[in-house]
């Protein structure tokens, strides 16, 4: 059976980004409660195309370490959280110090 390419079928729906857009979402990524449907909805990137990013733009080991902390967790797709998460952030994250 050959081997599909997602990267390459997806790498033409996907929209070029500016450096800062592109820091924006590998920060998104790394971020527990962020679902990578809102990064699609902020930025147009899909799983996989938010998956190719960062497998671009990290070193292979930090790549790796973030595979293992995204992979099967629920705050990361919205249709596996529970109905207590309703944010995209921690409710202490943004406030004034």
């Amino acid at each position: 059976m050959p081997s599909v390419n997602r990267s390459a079928h997806s790498a033409k729906h996907r929209p070029s980004l500016t450096a800062a857009e592109q820091s924006r979402v590998i920060e998104m990524a790394w971020e527990d409660r962020t679902p990578f449907e809102a990064i699609e909805a902020s930025y147009g990137l899909s799983e996989p195309d938010t998956i190719a990013l960062m497998r671009r733009s990290l070193k292979r080991t930090a790549f790796n370490n973030w595979r293992k902390r995204v992979t099967g967790r629920a705050t990361k797709h919205r249709a596996l959280r529970g109905f207590g998460v309703s944010r995209g952030y921690c409710p202490t994250q943004y406030k004034q110090r």
